[in-house]
């Protein structure tokens, strides 16, 4: 229809995309599918103007870090420079399909709502979507975020009455903390599997990995390895009432 503004309408998991669908549009919603995604279409009213609501789907991250390609080789540079070497973005290769369903929507659209998870790392997510629709959309949609904690229709309309801007601080410290795993992780990585097998033959074929989650975690494991090591089985009672009344047993439990 001429002149009503379509709104791009994206949210971080398929089965959100449906809930939103069918609770904002109802039966008359109109669906198809665009490069394997779930899109769906309906008419609503959004921040007091009538509109095409377009909704679809990601499936988390679209993009993640790496290295360029000069520092890739375990090899290639001393594991130090990692720290120092430049890093880019790009669009993750299982996440192609999600990459031109975005685009192709975003160039038929005005508005776009961000749908992402309300924290940190949705709040990281919604400006990997922003990128790939404002790259596409040359720049031109008008973003808004939806904060919302259920998939009620209440929630989802109260959402839509109160749409803010995206946090870029909350997505800086989503992608700081993503640099830092992978500088560390790789420099860290290359540095002990280099020098270990260098000493040991054995370990010719094998890596060494190193993550700043993989210390914490094993932490966890051995220590629930040890409480069971090292756990020593005490007697215990327990209280059983038992009522026979009209011939009948009866148990209580509390």
């Amino acid at each position: 229809m001429p002149g009503v503004i379509k709104v791009l309408n994206v949210a971080e998991k398929p089965s959100v995309a449906r809930e939103i669908t069918r609770q904002l549009g109802g039966a008359g919603a109109q669906r198809r599918d665009s490069h394997g995604m779930h899109v769906s279409e309906f008419p609503f009213t959004l921040r007091h103007t009538p509109c095409r609501m377009v909704v679809t789907a990601i499936r988390g991250h679209l993009m993640d870090n790496h290295f360029p390609e000069q520092f890739q080789g375990w090899k290639s540079c001393p594991p130090s420079s990692l720290f120092t070497a430049p890093v880019h973005r790009k669009v993750i290769p299982d996440c192609q399909d999600l990459d031109r369903n975005l685009q192709q929507l975003a160039r038929q659209c005005q508005w776009l709502v961000l749908w992402l998870d309300c924290d940190r790392e949705g709040e990281a997510i919604a400006f990997e979507v922003l990128e790939v629709c404002q790259r596409a959309a040359a720049g031109r949609l008008q973003v808004f975020r939806a904060v919302f904690s259920a998939l009620t229709q209440r929630d989802l309309l109260h959402a839509c009455e109160t749409l803010r801007q995206p946090d870029r601080r909350l997505s800086d410290a989503v992608e700081a903390r993503q640099e830092v795993d992978l500088r560390a992780g790789a420099a860290f990585t290359r540095w002990m599997t280099l020098r270990y097998q260098a000493k040991f033959p054995e370990l010719s074929d094998q890596p060494l990995s190193y993550g700043p989650c993989q210390f914490p975690t094993l932490g966890f494991v051995v220590e629930r390895y040890m409480r069971i090591r090292n756990f020593v089985a005490e007697t215990f009672w327990s209280i059983r009432a038992e009522v026979v009344k009209a011939g009948q047993l009866m148990h209580f439990a509390w």
